[in-house]
């Protein structure tokens, strides 16, 4: 019985991490659930999963969650900042499921990692901002980082079974988006709702909107640098509008690995639960049969979405270039759904806020936390 802490439990992650849950209660044993202000569903997993603790962003949400919470199981209910690093470092939890929106998925992870737990890692952010810092605490610690994203998880599947020093090239895959064929004088009509409408994947607004700007695929360009320990020159990203193949693994011989799946992250969260065993999902195989244009590859158009060269640029200068564009780009997207900003404003103010930076060498925490600060003060003084 492994017991988990899921932080970002009422997100799109969060839910179908309890999904797996729930269809092998043999195995697993929720003992933390944090959340930020969603305390009507919160309410609900509590009755259903019955955690020791829990967690949201401030005293006002707590109580709203005390006044829900009813019946014989009454959890510890914290909130805030030392809140969730409880929650990452608890004393009756075997690993942590770090699946935080945005920045503010850092500090967990970092006491996650400092109290020795096992990391399934869902929030990409971190290692955007602060990878060598993390990745060498989890080294220093003894820690195993075990990814969710479904391309790291899929990289993370083909190098298994390999030498690492065989491997050559990360084939990491994108949708592309619901905007991979409009024109870009037509982005400035793009509304909210048409970038949060994903063509495969049913995810959180916050993840939808960088989908959509190829953002989440610079993000995870960085990720995938820190988590893999390879050079941005041999990771290449592949538009994959199939959402078939979740990323490729070339080696030195000549041979790509690839990992293949439907598009459901249950596969991605399980494993991670549960490696090096697979859990059963009763999920189907895709139907290569129904495929008729077979599965298609294309490089992303990166004048229309620029977000891939701010991610290669920022992991090339690195410092707190990272953390300064992952900044911008949380302010740009939230201004956007706030309609305060159009869709090609995103871009506009990321790239701006970047080249107003003055780049730290090797930073610490302190400095990241600072870099991260800046950069949201400079993107909402250009909105």
């Amino acid at each position: 019985m492994k017991r988990l802490s899921i932080l970002g439990s009422t997100g799109s992650i969060g839910t179908s991490a309890l999904d797996v849950v729930a269809m092998h209660s043999d195995r697993f044993d929720v003992r933390v659930l944090a959340a930020a202000t969603n305390v009507d569903l919160l309410a609900r997993q509590i009755q259903r999963f019955k955690p020791e603790t829990v967690v949201v962003i401030d005293e006002f949400h707590a109580n709203k969650l005390k006044e829900r919470v009813s019946g014989n199981h009454i959890p510890e209910i914290v909130f805030g900042d030392q809140g969730y690093a409880h929650a990452a470092s608890h004393d009756n939890v075997d690993l942590v499921l770090l699946a935080m929106v945005g920045a503010a998925g850092l500090m967990p992870a970092m006491a996650a990692i400092e109290a020795q737990k096992e990391v399934a890692l869902a929030n990409k952010e971190t290692l955007v901002m602060a990878g060598e810092l993390v990745m060498g605490l989890a080294r220093e610690k003894g820690v195993t980082i075990l990814p969710v994203d479904s391309e790291h998880s899929a990289i993370f599947q083909c190098l298994a079974g390999n030498r690492d020093r065989d491997a050559k090239k990360i084939f990491l895959t994108a949708s592309g988006g619901p905007f991979r064929k409009t024109p870009a004088e037509r982005f400035a009509a793009i509304k909210p709702e048409d970038a949060l409408s994903h063509p495969t994947w049913n995810m959180g607004c916050k993840i939808s909107i960088d989908s959509a700007t190829l953002m989440n695929k610079g993000l995870e360009i960085i990720e995938a640098v820190h988590l893999f320990d390879m050079p941005v020159e041999q990771v290449e990203v592949l538009v994959h509008p199939q959402s078939i193949v979740h990323s490729m693994v070339g080696y030195n011989d000549g041979s790509v690995m690839a990992q293949m799946g439907v598009p459901d992250m249950k596969t991605a969260i399980s494993l991670a639960f549960s490696w090096p065993e697979r859990l059963d999902l009763g999920l189907d195989f895709p139907d290569f049969t129904s495929l008729n244009k077979g599965l298609s590859f294309e490089a992303p158009d990166t004048e229309r979405f620029p977000s891939i060269g701010f991610a290669v640029e920022a992991c090339t200068q690195k410092g707190t270039l990272p953390a300064v564009m992952n900044a911008a780009n949380e302010v740009a997207v939230e201004a956007f759904l706030g309609l305060k900003i159009g869709f090609p404003g995103i871009f506009r103010i990321v790239e701006t806020t970047m080249a107003r930076h003055n780049r730290v060498d090797s930073p610490t925490l302190s400095d990241i936390v600072e870099a991260d600060s800046w950069a949201r003060h400079t993107a909402e003084a250009l909105i």
